[in-house]
């Protein structure tokens, strides 16, 4: 099974200026090759396939006019290449909208790299062709540094699968799939249920508290209101009226700093929130359990309670199965999605008998067969066991 491994990088000045260059030659491959596409599909009613682009490109790399592209590696316009034709192709089949030319202010930064010419140790990356100097000084700019020391595996025998080097708009990100073995596990079964009061409650009786309501993120979240209005109000007084009688607005250096700060408060407040999600996925895959049951929840309805869909948001419901499901792969646990309609909530986890009507409000599930009474997560959870050990 292939895992991907996501490091962010720490370039200096040139290997940023560098990496933003190889991102432009990549955009430009990509929007090269959509133009040509469409093209000959004007002229002829057919489509070039990605051997016959790339073999158009090489012949404008010896023209004096595209003469540039040979100072960058060639598999990241071969790359671009393929990325557009598979577009195209995923249209076809059905599986995407009609693939659009890539903004340079608009789109994620990001370029292909080699799997053969890349070289990756304990602290540094080395990428391909940042630098066209062979003297050895000149070739230390192909080095970069990298921030967690030892977080990608690297070995003789290892086998790297698409290395991308990406921009979030902070940072610069590696991100590399390589092949890991599998392990067998122990036959026991966690049932997790997803809420608003505790992010997650687990059938082991194990509570994860909602993490939105800390001191320290409701802190961000203030800061980040304040520094929203700033900027509106900057805005306001940069407002131009044009000559057709329409507004416009005048984006100043201080607005671009506000712009900055509002994307590094939004960009912590998600890591914060991320992170908080890994950790305690970890921590639930780590006990080696054969099965992981969750609910499949209708996110997009829940949404449309006005009162809790700020909450629902936060939570990153999405994120969490999306973070389990992907984990559970990796250590050869099953990872089972119960039916949307199943009564996890309503079903009595002691007698089995199923209420009819069940408020919200009701934080603790009283049975009106046996009596039991229970935590209403708590229950939900081992209903969602006990659903994965009957299909199982």
């Amino acid at each position: 099974m292939v895992r991907t491994y996501k490091v962010m990088l720490l370039p200096n000045n040139k290997q940023r200026t560098k990496l933003c260059e190889c991102a432009g030659v990549a955009r430009w491959a990509y929007n090269w090759a959509l133009e040509q596409e469409q093209i000959s599909y004007k002229n002829s009613g057919k489509f070039i396939n990605d051997r016959g682009l790339r073999k158009k490109l090489t012949q404008l790399k010896q023209t004096e006019e595209y003469k540039w592209l040979n100072n960058y590696s060639n598999n990241i316009t071969k790359q671009a290449i393929k990325d557009a034709c598979k577009a195209f192709k995923n249209f076809f089949k059905g599986r995407n909208k009609f693939p659009k030319f890539k903004s340079k202010k608009r789109s994620k930064q990001s370029f292909y790299q080699d799997t053969v010419k890349i070289v990756i140790k304990e602290t540094h990356i080395k990428l391909e062709k940042l630098t066209t100097f062979k003297k050895k000084n000149k070739q230390k700019i192909n080095w970069i540094k990298l921030v967690e020391k030892g977080r990608i595996p690297t070995g003789k025998n290892i086998k790297y699968f698409n290395p991308r080097v990406t921009f979030d708009g902070l940072n610069w990100w590696l991100s590399i799939g390589i092949e890991i073995q599998q392990e067998a596990n122990e036959s026991l079964t966690d049932g997790i249920d997803l809420g608003i009061k505790d992010l997650a409650v687990v059938s082991t009786g194990q509570k994860f508290k909602n993490i939105n309501k800390t001191a320290k993120v409701k802190k961000l979240e203030k800061h980040l209101k304040r520094l929203q209005r700033k900027l509106s109000k900057k805005y306001e007084l940069n407002k131009i009226q044009t000559k057709g009688g329409e507004y416009c607005y005048r984006k100043t250096k201080n607005i671009k700093k506000l712009e900055f700060l509002v994307l590094k408060t939004q960009r912590r407040l998600k890591n914060i929130r991320h992170d908080y999600i890994h950790q305690i996925t970890a921590s639930l895959v780590r006990t080696k359990p054969k099965y992981v049951v969750m609910e499949s929840l209708n996110t997009c309805g829940i949404l449309k309670n006005k009162k809790l869909s700020k909450s629902i948001q936060e939570q990153l419901f999405y994120e969490f199965k999306k973070q389990m499901e992907y984990k559970c792969a990796w250590n050869n646990i099953k990872f089972i999605l119960a039916d949307r309609f199943y009564p996890s909530s309503k079903t009595c986890s002691n007698c089995g008998s199923i209420k009819t009507k069940l408020s919200l409000s009701e934080r603790t599930f009283r049975c009106n067969e046996c009596g039991y009474e229970i935590d209403r997560d708590l229950n939900a959870s081992i209903n969602l066991k006990n659903y994965g050990n009957s299909i199982a």
